[in-house]
């Protein structure tokens, strides 16, 4: 294991991790890069990728000692256990601070101090107070909605012949988990910006899922309409579809947030960030269904 490294990505596994250690590694290729993982098991895999693993859980503060040894960069994409994030996300901070990280970039959510969504806005605002007042130099990467969190439901809308969801008329400003990817390897590789700085992150292009499941008709050769439910029937249908109960309830919370404007932005700095303009939601949405179809 080196001893120093240039980049540690948390959350390697995962897919937004999986998509940044590859766009890091083609945009840095001199770097030294490191790779944090939860199971030892999946050091393999990425070592012979050419990363230099570290296994720590944000469970563990004194594994994540080890692990943030020698590190200049971190990217810290949040954990995806809702309800537990603010206290392992306090571990990484107060971690990176004791390991004199000198840069962290976190993975928070579009306006997440003024977000209309309930569920998943907390644990993230906590983490940005967190960042504030640790000391380190840190930039705030608030994603927007991946299009893949929709397209991921396409395939049970064409089987059962109607999209369902509770977001009305809202309008999402999504972008591929790709385009996310890209902008926080940009932040990472170019110049440290101001302590504090905040990125909204959204897509270029916006949709109603009306919208949404007017492109998918098209592409399943069928008409999909979509049918709107309050947030309560559309979390009590994904629990019967067989999601665990937390994850239902927040897609539900976070299709009544899309209806008050809480996934919606005109801001371009994504598109800006990246070079490029966003990834459209219907190119991701035909590769999608290209797939399950």
């Amino acid at each position: 294991m080196s001893d120093t490294l240039d980049y540690l990505i948390t959350g390697a596994t995962g897919q937004l991790g999986a998509l940044v250690l590859k766009q890091l590694k083609a945009a840095a290729p001199g770097a030294t890069i490191g790779a944090l993982v939860r199971r030892p098991e999946a050091a393999g895999a990425l070592e012979a990728q050419g990363f230099a693993v570290r296994v720590a859980s944000y469970d563990d503060p004194a594994a994540l000692d080890a692990a943030f040894t020698g590190v200049e960069k971190l990217l810290l994409i949040s954990s995806s256990e809702v309800g537990k994030r603010a206290a392992q996300h306090d571990n990484v901070v107060n971690t990176a601070k004791k390991a004199g990280v000198k840069f962290v970039a976190y993975t928070s959510i579009l306006k997440a101090d003024s977000s209309p969504l309930t569920l998943l806005p907390g644990e993230h605002v906590a983490t940005e107070q967190a960042l504030a007042a640790s000391g380190l130099d840190y930039a705030l990467l608030r994603n927007g909605w991946y299009s893949e969190n929709y397209v991921m439901g396409a395939s049970a809308a064409l089987e059962h012949g109607a999209l369902i969801g509770a977001a009305g008329d809202g309008r999402i400003s999504s972008a591929a988990r790709a385009d996310y990817a890209a902008a926080a390897v940009a932040v990472l590789t170019g110049k440290t910006p101001p302590r504090g700085t905040v990125y909204e992150l959204a897509g270029d292009q916006s949709y109603t899922l009306a919208d949404f499941a007017a492109a998918l008709s098209e592409l399943g050769g069928k008409e999909i309409p979509y049918v709107n439910m309050s947030e309560a029937d559309y979390a009590a249908a994904l629990e019967g579809a067989g999601l665990p109960v937390p994850v239902a309830q927040m897609l539900a919370d976070s299709d009544n947030g899309a209806a008050q404007g809480g996934l919606y932005s005109e801001d371009k700095t994504l598109s800006t960030l990246i070079g490029h303009p966003t990834t459209p939601w219907t190119q991701t949405l035909a590769a999608g269904v290209s797939v399950k179809v």
